[in-house]
């Protein structure tokens, strides 16, 4: 555990939080046991989800390199989760160092990890806001102070959407977002998928729906996923399990459905 100080005043630790849960299949020590407890009815239920967690976070990296081979040097990571050793601003800045960050998030605990971790220089910023306000978000004066929006952004959706039942409107906000952005943008999403898992399902979204205090039921398929790439133009291999996704080494790509996310980037062109 990292020292109490470090958390909002007045944080609730008896209840579990999803960017704490993430925090712990990744192996940090940023969660509870609120947190610890959620995430071990989640592995009893699929124990592959640790590696999934890791699988996403490959795919990330691998999607930021591309992006970066692409000319891209502008990220919007939207939804973002506790700070990790494998965040967008150290991948990118890693590769260009000149690529400017901003990370967004509602969560006061992610926000204020990511303010006193992130955001230390001009080219990392960190706001409020999330995927269901995207004028909001791109009218936020710390994103405006980080990136020019009339040159092509790279939107990072790690899990967020995943979270949102259609009730909310995510498919229609997507699409608000996409047509804020510059012609040349791209927009990089993970979600979890239940396809090869059917069995999962309900009891995965059980467990969520206590974590979020919501009813619905946001879970989807790959098709339906699909959906939020309206009016992008997907980049090969399109929308695939994540271990599928321009590997490193071929050799690893076996079983891919085994850790079920799927991922794709599309980009963003003129009618």
């Amino acid at each position: 555990m990292t020292d109490e100080t470090s958390w909002p005043a007045g944080l609730d630790t008896s209840t579990p939080n999803h960017a704490r849960i993430a925090n712990y299949f990744l192996g940090g020590k940023d969660n509870f046991a609120a947190d610890r407890k959620a995430a071990e009815e989640l592995l009893a239920i699929a124990p592959e989800i640790r590696d999934m967690a890791r699988e996403g976070q490959a795919f990330h990296t691998r999607v930021i390199r591309y992006l970066v081979e692409q000319g891209i040097t502008q990220f919007l990571n939207v939804g973002a989760g506790m700070p990790s050793g494998n965040n967008t601003h150290q991948v990118a800045q890693g590769l260009t160092p000149d690529a400017r960050v901003v990370y967004a998030s509602r969560d006061p605990v992610v926000l204020s990890h990511s303010r006193a971790l992130l955001a230390t220089d001009e080219r990392t910023g960190v706001v409020e806001g999330d995927i269901l306000h995207p004028a909001e978000l791109l009218a936020a004066h710390g994103l405006r102070r980080v990136l020019d929006l009339s040159r092509p952004v790279a939107v990072i959706v790690m899990s967020a959407l995943q979270f949102v039942p259609d009730e909310d409107g995510p498919f229609k906000r997507v699409a608000e977002l996409r047509d804020l952005l510059p012609d040349g943008s791209h927009l990089m999403v993970i979600h979890a998928v239940f396809d090869s898992r059917p069995e999962a399902a309900k009891p995965i979204v059980e467990v969520y729906k206590r974590v979020l205090k919501r009813n619905e039921d946001a879970s989807r398929t790959r098709e339906q996923v699909l959906g939020f790439f309206d009016g992008f133009e997907l980049v090969d291999p399109g929308l695939v399990y994540v271990r599928q996704w321009r590997p490193e080494n071929p050799l690893n790509v076996h079983r891919p459905e085994k850790d079920w996310l799927v991922g794709g980037v599309g980009r963003k062109i003129s009618p």
